[in-house]
């Protein structure tokens, strides 16, 4: 399936998933409709695009993959609304249109974030067909440990205390590590857990995919956030779809501001070989994967 098949099959299945059995009423109510607002009808969908190509890579078929690619893109929502809240980023516009606390209002925003975020466990701890137990319980683990206070939300509080100061590149790595490469690398390592057995998703050949596997999304995780540096200086507000310049307006560090464009540049450049190095054991079957390493040091928004 190329990229755009499986943008829409997420598109609709997350659409289904807030449509069916998550209200209660017949009436649409303010938090529905921030949901779906803030969820559906824009974005990359990165995410779940690496959960369905790591399992094409894998060989599992796409149906078992649908509640994880779910569950990572309601996550990444869920963190949009909270990082552009006035108390963090205090950011107007996202995915081309205005962020939730302006379209909405700000406390609107903040429970439609947690409702997204507890909407994704909901689906995750639900019996997944023909995935064992053992297997549904490292797919939460994962997702669970990437959200939180060792992996996404570490690297939000690393971002707003580096606001107005200088880091290193380590530094500033160990934070994009985090903030961005935490909920990239469980996309992967999630979908590998998407089997009908512990003893199949532990096999030798698994556990060496998966270590490969890992490496690719560790490289493409720092990649898209050099990227996003990088298109923070060079692109627009219309293309980004999010305000250009926020970053160097706001006082953080990035790439180019510690390195310079053009060794960003070259980092990015290094990046993009090391996840593509990563795959050299896999056939035609990670081509989805090499695409979409493609895609991000090479998007415009």
């Amino acid at each position: 399936m190329t990229r755009e098949d499986y943008q829409q099959r997420i598109e609709q299945f997350l659409e289904s998933k807030l449509d069916a059995g998550f209200t209660h009423n017949s009436s649409s109510s303010k938090l529905d409709e921030a949901m779906r607002y803030t969820a559906l009808g824009g974005g990359k969908r990165v995410r779940p695009l690496l959960v369905y190509a790591t399992g094409e890579a894998l060989g599992i078929n796409a149906d078992l993959l649908d509640l994880p690619a779910a569950a990572i893109e309601l996550i990444h929502a869920y963190s949009l609304v909270h990082d552009d809240l006035p108390s963090m980023d205090d950011d107007a516009l996202r995915r081309g249109k205005p962020t939730a606390h302006i379209a909405f209002d700000e406390a609107t925003a903040i429970l439609a974030g947690d409702a997204l975020q507890t909407m994704a466990f909901q689906l995750l701890s639900n019996p997944m067909q023909e995935i064992c137990a053992e297997n549904q319980l490292k797919i939460l683990n994962i997702l669970a440990t990437a959200s939180g206070a060792d992996g996404m939300v570490k690297g939000q509080g690393i971002d707003l205390a580096a606001v107005g100061k200088s880091l290193s590149e380590a530094e500033l790595e160990t934070m994009h590590n985090h903030k961005t490469g935490a909920l990239i690398t469980a996309s992967v390592e999630m979908a590998t857990y998407c089997m009908e057995t512990a003893a199949e998703a532990n096999s030798e050949i698994i556990v060496k995919q998966r270590k490969n596997l890992t490496e690719y999304s560790k490289a493409i995780g720092l990649a898209f956030q050099v990227r996003d540096d990088i298109l923070d200086i060079q692109s627009d507000t219309e293309t980004l779809g999010k305000q250009q310049g926020a970053d160097i307006a706001a006082g953080k560090p990035t790439y180019p501001s510690i390195m310079g464009m053009s060794a960003a540049k070259e980092k990015l450049f290094n990046l993009n070989k090391k996840a593509l190095d990563s795959l050299i054991d896999f056939g035609e079957e990670a081509d989805s994967l090499r695409e979409i390493a493609s895609f991000i040091v090479k998007r415009i928004a």
